[in-house]
């Protein structure tokens, strides 16, 4: 999906101005940027904007996650693995949509020096999965129950560029870019006894560069930088930054991860703006008028995305992309589940149906109690697990006196007589 085949092109500037966020474009800030003559830039600027929204948000996410001297809790320095010891409760801002069914093991690690092992032991039976995101949010790899089964594996994850021979029993994932998201996901019913054998395989995953492979490694000492947001969730710092400090940061980060192929013609585009693959950001050519506005212009056309989106599908209330994990060159699809489902696994792994109006339409309230009936034998069919949970407007959990997040089998749902 090439993202300049926008109403604006089709039905005229106004009608596509009215879909958006008219307070980003009010009259008092300037001329509306330039007209005729400037307004194909601005929407070019969108676009690219766009376009690197999942590098940018993967990236400051990146370093908040890991701006720690050891580990600690959900973050931990780059090229460790973080095991998450309790599902996330409601103060956890880094990843919006989390989940309270699985604990994470997460990793972030750069593969352009030297690829790294990945090696997880025997999983006894149990539902897991180990996706790996490039930069770009496409998950490239996905060892787990569903793919490789539950047996003890080892992997070298690769650079685009690397070339040599592995050590034996260790097989190969290549990624398009040098940076590696880890997210891996390992299912637990959140009992103190499960949470002990949950715990028991987390000790065992390893991550070694491959030089260390088969020796001791202590990984290296990890400082703080002092300038790093770590209140302010990673959405938010993303989307406060004005256009020239975003596409400054997505050129830098476009050096060491390169645009797939298939972007070129897209990519090409953004030129006439400043913004050129392997180059740092130009922004001379960039309007000045443009700075404040292209940021927020351009999350609104994200967040339309969610009502007139083609993978997008919109049943009885409900709503759920049906491409997650790979989106090609589909970039505002990738766009949205950045911003509202960041790390979202393949749709053969995971459907994210999700809801904000009732039977009739309406918000929900917490002034009023809501019923999510399901006929008999009609229960979502699963390999791994399903559960209903509730978010914020931000996507976040809701903070509440019991510390529930979510409703699932495994707190032994009664049926109704009729079944």
């Amino acid at each position: 999906m090439n993202i300049t085949r926008r109403i604006a092109m089709r039905t005229g500037l106004g009608t596509v101005l009215s879909a958006l966020s008219m307070s980003a474009l009010r009259a008092e800030d300037g001329p509306l940027f330039g007209m005729v003559e400037g307004a194909e830039d601005f929407w070019l600027a969108t676009d690219a904007y766009i376009y690197g929204y999942p590098l940018v948000t993967v990236e400051m996410t990146r370093r908040v996650a890991t701006n720690v001297a050891s580990l600690e809790g959900t973050r931990g320095p780059m090229g460790q693995i973080i095991n998450f010891r309790q599902y996330p409760d409601a103060s956890y801002r880094d990843v919006t949509a989390p989940n309270a069914d699985t604990l994470y093991s997460v990793a972030f690690f750069y593969v352009d020096k030297e690829p790294w092992v990945f090696s997880f032991p025997d999983m006894k039976d149990r539902y897991f999965l180990m996706p790996m995101l490039d930069g770009w949010t496409t998950v490239f790899a996905v060892p787990g129950k569903r793919t490789t089964g539950t047996g003890a594996q080892t992997y070298a994850i690769t650079g685009p560029g690397w070339s040599g021979t592995l050590p034996s029993g260790v097989k190969e994932l290549k990624s398009p870019t040098n940076i590696i998201w880890l997210i891996g996901r390992v299912y637990c019913t959140g009992t103190p006894e499960d949470y002990a054998a949950v715990h028991a395989l987390q000790d065992q995953f390893k991550l070694v560069p491959l030089s260390f492979y088969g020796k001791e490694y202590t990984p290296p000492p990890s400082t703080v930088d002092p300038a790093i947001d770590m209140k302010t969730p990673t959405r938010e710092q993303v989307n406060r930054m004005d256009a020239v400090a975003y596409f400054t940061l997505l050129a830098q980060l476009m050096k060491a991860n390169p645009p797939a192929p298939a972007d070129a013609p897209e990519v090409s585009r953004f030129a006439k703006i400043g913004l050129v693959p392997g180059q740092d950001f130009d922004p001379s050519k960039l309007n000045a008028d443009f700075v404040k506005r292209i940021p927020q212009v351009a999350f609104d056309r994200i967040m339309l995305q969610i009502k007139v989106n083609d993978a997008v599908k919109h049943i009885n209330g409900w709503i759920y992309d049906t491409k997650t994990g790979i989106y090609v060159t589909d970039y505002l699809n990738r766009a949205v589940i950045t911003a509202v489902g960041l790390g979202a696994n393949r749709t053969q792994d995971a459907i994210y149906p999700f809801t904000q109006k009732d039977a009739d339409d309406h918000d929900y309230d917490g002034a009023n109690k809501y019923m999510l009936h399901f006929p008999k034998g009609q229960l979502p069919p699963v390999s791994g697990f399903w559960s209903v949970t509730m978010y914020d407007p931000n996507y976040f959990f809701v903070a509440n006196p019991i510390n529930r997040y979510s409703i699932s089998p495994r707190q032994n749902l009664k049926t109704n007589p009729d079944g």
